[in-house]
């Protein structure tokens, strides 16, 4: 009996004794900004760099096939280096004034996402006949005209879950934020262990919010996915 009023007060000290779970809110908002900005950067950079890649197939265009030399490195090198480095190159390089360091974040994970979500877009893009890319030049279309009209939505259809695992995996890849100073969801509980001199309720207690938070979006991401399979039925 003791050990359980002992245990429970040990999660109180880390939670609500002195308004500590205000850390934790801190936490969530900072993690998911940096989240959703990171994701939204890094499918723009992976729309680029796929279409760049599936462009300079079989082209001569010396600006094309440059451009193609220059993603395909941009890929090896992010996807070659730890995020962990990354994020500390990106601070101390773009991001040196005071107070930017959650912009340090969003660049370093948007840029360390857009090399894997160009993967899943190439992917997706190859999906689609390359018969419909040619049957849009014999219409006369340009090559941009064709990719956003005719090929990007049916491969971002086409991708959308792997898209959706992608802002799930970078959720849970921000907690090296911590080390520039940006107060996500495990640098709170990391806080909150230094102030009451125990580690583990408060590293549980972050635990316990990152699973919420992935289940919850897993489940959204189920339910849109039967949505999307529905309509393709109807």
């Amino acid at each position: 009996m003791d050990y359980i009023l002992n245990l429970g007060q040990r999660y109180y000290d880390a939670f609500f004794a002195d308004a500590r779970y205000t850390a934790y809110l801190e936490g969530i908002k900072n993690t998911l900004i940096i989240s959703l900005f990171a994701v939204l950067l890094g499918v723009l950079l992976g729309v680029l760099v796929a279409v760049v890649k599936y462009v300079a197939k079989g082209s001569k265009n010396p600006v094309i096939r440059f451009l193609d030399k220059v993603c395909k490195l941009y890929v090896t090198v992010i996807r070659a280096t730890p995020v962990y480095l990354q994020i500390f190159i990106i601070a101390n390089l773009i991001f040196t004034a005071r107070n930017m360091e959650i912009y340090a974040a969003i660049t370093c994970f948007g840029i360390n996402s857009g090399a894997y979500v160009s993967e899943i877009i190439r992917a997706g893009i190859e999906s689609i006949d390359r018969g419909q890319f040619e049957a849009g030049q014999s219409l006369g279309l340009s090559q941009g005209t064709i990719m956003k009209s005719i090929i990007l939505p049916q491969a971002i259809k086409n991708i959308l879950p792997a898209l959706g695992n992608e802002f799930i995996t970078l959720i849970k890849e921000t907690a090296v934020a911590g080390a520039i100073a940006v107060t996500d969801v495990t640098k709170a509980a990391q806080y909150i262990g230094s102030r009451t001199w125990d580690v583990l309720p408060p590293l549980f207690i972050a635990a316990g919010i990152y699973l919420i938070i992935v289940l919850g979006l897993t489940k959204l991401l189920g339910m849109f996915e039967r949505r999307l399979a529905a309509s393709d039925h109807h």
